[in-house]
């Protein structure tokens, strides 16, 4: 369905709205119809503004949670459709329930840092349209108007940060005068361009802890995102009362300080009986679970079950080794990227903040298009930001943007809006997302240069720089979030990058860039003039070995390594260096150096949260320091995906299974696997749209030995040599 036709449908519908101030209670529409006769088919479509799950007759319409999901919201707002045939009997009752979500709540309203008061001229409403087609050629059509009622619901309070409140012996009364029609704005309604949020997986509690501090707390042995399901049996009036956590504390005591203000609440009143609750309108991030309400001194672990949510995405890639830690790493990769994959990319799914970081999202974007089929998921995501890109040309630091209304990023943030839509490009073939995101791209680099205080440097504006990077000058118990890496420096390397992908994707689409591809090489001139390899930190080398702006890649490369081993042989970048790390060394020949920092188990490594028991990824290295104690409450999430962006070079250089830009899309695969002595064996997949693709290599009889699979047909290039290949299996 076009824009033009949802806007025409909508006409014969209108916003509605509770006329009373509700307070904190979630309002319930209802509307009842009887049928005229037997029913051909039926469809509702329906939207709202903040968040709804729709019923008839006491049945959940779709599995959509969380819709309409999360956009800029005064430029569109998506239009779910659902066929309803079977839910349909002769009298009919329709509810559509509704909370604040991400359009009014708590997240994006004052009181929170830095954020806007947008929920201060925000309300809750709904718009909704039921066509109902007869077997006799009739047709009816039901739309939300001043005939639908509206009740306080069961749900006494509703937030994405501070969780639920909800009352299952409470009886809604209707009132039909209290629905006034709203402004009637049509203008923003769209067709549904995003995946769905649905429920994925139920886990089971795997034990039951009783703290030193008394607490009762249930153990799901996996961090995940989603929400909590009960099953019971109690008196009406009792009360059920939970609280969630990521982690114990070093002795062994139920932890959730790093959730900041984010209370997320689960307090349920019971109703008489036999009963089984589940939130509908919140998330939740955790792996604990406390109990501090229960009607039931005896109750069993299975009458708790946690329900893992996230976007709506085909897992296409799997990494496997002979190194039980490196998998987990792997798995705790891929859990980071469900746990955040929501609707939008988030950088954390428990604390007061859950927003769509672009910084996160444009490293990590290589590692989540192998993981999971995610196409969909960011050309929506992409929408929004094209739309919330300022008129001159900045992109804000999260999107949708709930910051302050100028806010103008920063380099390796706003690069998204160069650097998703080209990995879109090399992962799908996508020049659907190109096209669309081009003037964008543009845009955003000519805001640089309209901005920067110096000719082809980005100087002059504040920058996130390395964000936590190591290398700087914190003393012991400070909290520093910037490093020793020159921002001006950083912010020039991804000002180049951005002016050189705008001319990849020129030449994609057939653009004129003659422009660009002369800025790009200017900027590239005053960068090596100006810093002329004398880079100080491992990120600054990492940068520029990376992104080709220097003349002397071996001199910089020794230097690099000269640095690594004089800082312990070990990491000290931050969220912009560390993705880029491994494919430094690698690319210049240092590829058992970058097997050393990848293997390594001490702080700081990728592997070091494994030794504390994370099944997630952690925002630190040090999440929980070595000797037990918790970072800081201030910024720890436990739960954020961005250190995992380490899995593009375990697909890439490890593994060896490469694009090819001329190719895009894996029509044509560059197999370059790089072994080593450290692991037995190593084996990734990728599912391609062509196929299967997969790259092995093991140690047997003191040689390496290899396999490729390869979907058909399937053009390769296998250490250097180009191949047609029919689809199989071959080893060399």
């Amino acid at each position: 369905m076009s824009r033009k036709d949802m806007v025409i449908f909508m006409l014969k519908a209108n916003w509605i709205k509770v006329k009373e101030n509700l307070g904190d209670v979630c309002p319930i529409f209802e509307r009842k119809f009887t049928l005229r006769g037997k029913v051909k088919s039926a469809t509702l479509r329906v939207t709202a503004r903040g968040v709804y799950m729709a019923e008839i007759n006491g049945k959940r319409v779709g599995d959509f949670i969380l819709a309409p999901g999360w956009t800029v919201y005064e430029k569109r707002i998506q239009v779910q459709t659902y066929d309803v045939t079977h839910l349909l009997q002769n009298e009919n009752n329709l509810h559509i329930h509704t909370a604040k979500g991400w359009y009014l709540g708590r997240i994006c309203g004052a009181g929170n840092w830095n954020r806007n008061s947008l929920a201060e001229n925000r309300e809750c409403a709904v718009i909704a349209e039921l066509n109902i087609n007869y077997t006799d050629g009739t047709s009816e059509l039901i739309g939300t108007d001043s005939d639908w009622s509206v009740a306080e619901s069961k749900l006494r309070f509703c937030d994405l940060y501070d969780g639920e409140i909800y009352d299952a012996s409470f009886t809604p009364e209707f009132k039909y005068h209290t629905v006034v029609a709203d402004n009637n704005d049509f203008s923003v309604l769209v067709p549904q361009q995003g995946e769905k949020v649905i429920e994925q997986e139920r886990i089971k509690p795997v034990a039951l802890i009783h703290t030193p501090k008394g607490e009762t707390v249930i153990d799901f042995g996996q961090n995940l995102t989603g929400y909590l399901e009960i099953s019971l049996n109690a008196h009406k009036g009792e009360a059920v009362e939970f609280s969630f956590a990521e982690i114990l504390d070093k002795d062994g005591n139920f932890y959730n300080g790093n959730y900041r203000s984010a209370k997320a609440l689960y307090s349920y009143t019971c109703k008489e009986g036999e009963q089984t609750h589940k939130p509908t309108l919140t998330f939740y991030g955790f792996r604990y679970v406390r109990i501090d309400k229960f009607p039931q001194r005896d109750f069993a672990l299975e009458q708790f079950t946690a329900i893992v949510l996230h976007s709506e995405m085909k897992r296409t890639g799997k990494i496997e080794t002979s190194d039980p830690m490196l998998n987990q790493l792997f798995s705790n990769i891929i859990w980071g990227q469900k746990g955040n994959f929501l609707d939008v990319p988030t950088d954390c799914p428990q604390r007061d903040e859950r927003l769509g970081w672009t910084g996160d999202a444009q490293v990590f974007v290589k590692t989540a298009s192998y993981n999971f089929d995610v196409q969909r998921f960011f050309t929506k995501w992409l929408t929004d930001m094209s739309l919330s890109q300022g008129e001159d040309g900045r992109v804000p630091a999260v999107i949708p943007n709930v910051l302050s209304e100028n806010d103008a990023g920063g380099a390796a943030w706003s690069d998204a809006v160069t650097i998703c839509p080209w990995q879109m490009y090399l992962t799908y073939g996508d020049t659907d997302i190109l096209k669309q995101m081009f003037p964008a791209m543009k845009k955003y680099v000519d805001y640089i240069t309209s901005v920067t205080t110096t000719p082809y440097l980005w100087t002059g504006n504040w920058q996130y720089s390395d964000w936590l990077e190591l290398d700087n000058n914190a003393k012991p118990g400070e909290v520093i979030t910037k490093g020793n890496t020159s921002e001006e420096l950083l912010a020039t390397a991804f000002y180049a990058y951005s002016a050189l992908l705008v001319c990849k994707a020129g030449a994609v689409l057939g653009e004129d860039v003659e422009e660009y591809k002369a800025l790009y090489q200017n900027i590239v001139s005053a960068f090596k003039n100006t810093f002329k390899d004398d880079f100080k930190t491992q990120t600054e080398h990492v940068l520029a070995l990376h992104f080709g702006l220097t003349d002397h890649p071996k001199e910089v490369t020794k230097s690099l390594v000269e640095k690594i081993h004089s800082d312990g042989d070990m990491l000290k970048t931050g969220f912009v260096g560390t993705p880029y790390l491994l494919h430094a060394l690698s690319e210049n020949g240092e590829s058992e150096l970058a097997y050393k920092i990848l293997l390594r188990k001490d702080y700081p490594s990728w592997l070091y949260p494994i030794t504390k028991g994370a099944t997630t990824m952690w925002e630190h290295w040090d999440g929980f320091k070595p000797n037990g104690e918790i970072w800081s409450d201030a910024m720890n999430s436990y739960n954020h995906y961005a250190y995992g962006a380490v899995a593009d070079w375990m697909y890439g250089v490890a593994a060896g299974i490469n694009t090819v830009e001329s190719a895009p899309g894996f029509e044509e695969i560059l197999f370059k696997p790089t072994p080593t002595d450290e692991i037995d064996s190593f084996c990734a997949e990728i599912e391609s749209k062509y196929g299967k693709i997969s790259s092995r290599w093991w140690h047997e009889d003191g040689i390496v030995k290899y396999e490729i699979t390869t979907p058909s047909p399937a053009k390769a290039i296998i250490n250097g040599k180009k191949y047609n290949l029919i689809a199989g299996v071959y080893r060399f």
